[in-house]
């Protein structure tokens, strides 16, 4: 078989509901990558979430922060931050409605709340403690994704005003925002550039809202099981629950495995 790209999504494909990477799916890429094939991760995380992940699966390359920070093989193909200009507004325009922010580079984290019930919830659902505080971490550094806390009926203001952002929600008391136009697709294709991947030979996994794009990408792109109504309706295929073997039932039926 010639050599493919599969690009895999972390919370609820790689790794299931509880956080963890099952035996079966670290077989499969094991398979793949023995098998010649590169494997790579696309994720709304940062890179500084996943370093143990992507240690224990032997995987340099991938697009992070939803395809706003992007490296292939160790280096990095593509950048994309948030308008500081514009991410300076939307953080005045927060303080005024009473919603905090959490600002991520390539880095770190940080929080512009000392302690907030909505920052705790939506980040302990990833397994991660508070962010630390510092409200100034914005200055002087590219911003690939901002955390936005609130819920979703608040979330209209920020994406009538904010033209040059893109809100994708991911929690019910939490959304993304990246800059316009940004997405996994965006991110993948950089990195097929890179490695000189054709675009049929590109195959990728999903379940969340900030998936569409990508699965929308190929037409060899899987959704789990345990995915949302929309993010079935735009891949190729939905294989079955990342807790019942999701990922190496997709990867048979492209004939992967």
């Amino acid at each position: 078989m010639e050599r493919k790209a599969i690009f895999f999504d972390i919370d609820g494909t790689l790794l299931n509901h509880e956080k963890e990477l099952p035996e079966k799916t670290e077989k499969a890429v094991r398979t793949l990558q023995e098998e010649g094939h590169f494997v790579g991760i696309a994720t709304g995380r940062g890179p500084f979430m996943f370093k143990d992940l992507r240690k224990t699966l032997g995987i340099d390359t991938f697009v992070s922060f939803n395809g706003q920070y992007v490296e292939s093989q160790g280096e990095v193909v593509l950048k994309n931050r948030l308008d500081p200009d514009v991410l300076e507004d939307m953080t005045a325009f927060a303080e005024k409605t009473g919603h905090p922010l959490v600002y991520m580079d390539q880095h770190g984290m940080r929080a512009n709340r000392e302690e907030d019930l909505f920052i705790q919830e939506a980040m302990a659902s990833l397994e991660f403690a508070h962010p630390p505080y510092d409200p100034a971490y914005r200055h002087g550094r590219d911003i690939f994704q901002t955390l936005l806390f609130c819920r979703e009926q608040e979330e209209d203001p920020y994406k009538s005003t904010f033209n040059d952002f893109d809100f994708i929600r991911w929690h019910p008391v939490s959304t993304d925002v990246l800059p316009m136009g940004g997405s996994k697709a965006k991110g993948i294709e950089a990195v097929a550039r890179h490695l000189n991947i054709d675009h049929e030979d590109i195959y990728v996994f999903g379940d969340g809202p900030n998936d569409i794009e990508m699965l929308s990408f190929t037409d060899k792109s899987v959704a789990m099981g345990n995915s949302v109504e929309q993010t079935k309706q735009a891949a190729s295929f939905v294989t079955k629950d990342v807790d019942d073997g999701g990922i190496v039932h997709g990867l048979k039926h492209f004939g992967l495995l």
